[in-house]
């Protein structure tokens, strides 16, 4: 069964069991999945209201954009959870002969690129909920002000929580340039992403 279709009972079940997957990545997608939710029904909530005529058509218009962003991310949860098995194909391949050993290497280090690429794309795809959450804190239903807020929230756990399973793939890729760039993405992602939730809660009326 697809994980995006698995009720939630059954969602928790199979990650809390001894089965490497679903895990940090999975669960990753899946915050920022719920981060879009919450931001399209923030939106929802917003348009037609009395009070809030002049922001209707920038709500409507926000709707479908987190919208994609959830379906998205529900698809990432399962990507994330299988993007490991080309390593688990590549440690299996033969290895009697240098040349088998030679291919096998290859193969398990494009495999880890790919396992890196994966939880990357996912962060992308949740740090564009961010300003999605900013504009619904700050015009949109003050009554559901707090589900903009938890939808910046969940976006930073996604987003930085993703980036975590980039990390660790990187410490087993030979390629130095390949990583280097990595690193560097990953720092420019990490400070906007830590950056822009702050600001969107000090946008907060709640904020003290």
């Amino acid at each position: 069964m697809e994980m995006k279709n698995m009720t939630l009972e059954v969602f928790c079940a199979t990650t809390a069991s001894n089965e490497p997957a679903p895990g940090g990545g999975s669960v990753s997608a899946l915050a920022g999945a719920l981060a879009a939710s919450l931001a399209e029904m923030v939106a929802q909530l917003t348009i037609g209201k009395k009070g809030y005529e002049d922001v209707s058509e920038e709500m409507t218009l926000l709707v479908p954009q987190a919208a994609a962003l959830r379906a998205e991310l529900l698809d990432e949860i399962t990507r994330d959870s299988t993007s490991f098995n080309a390593y688990m194909d590549a440690l299996g391949l033969p290895k009697e002969t240098e040349e088998e050993k030679a291919v096998r290497r290859q193969a398990m280090q494009d495999a880890l690129k790919e396992a890196a690429e994966v939880p990357l794309s996912v962060a992308k795809t949740a740090a564009k909920i961010m300003p999605i959450a900013s504009v619904l804190v700050k015009k949109g239903n003050s009554n559901a002000v707090t589900d903009g807020l938890v939808a910046a929230m969940m976006t930073r756990t996604a987003v930085l929580g993703a980036l975590l399973n980039v990390k660790i793939n990187l410490g087993s890729i030979k390629d130095d340039t390949y990583v280097a760039k990595m690193k560097e993405t990953i720092r420019e992602i990490e400070t906007a992403i830590i950056r822009d939730e702050a600001a969107v809660l000090a946008d907060s009326p709640l904020a003290d």
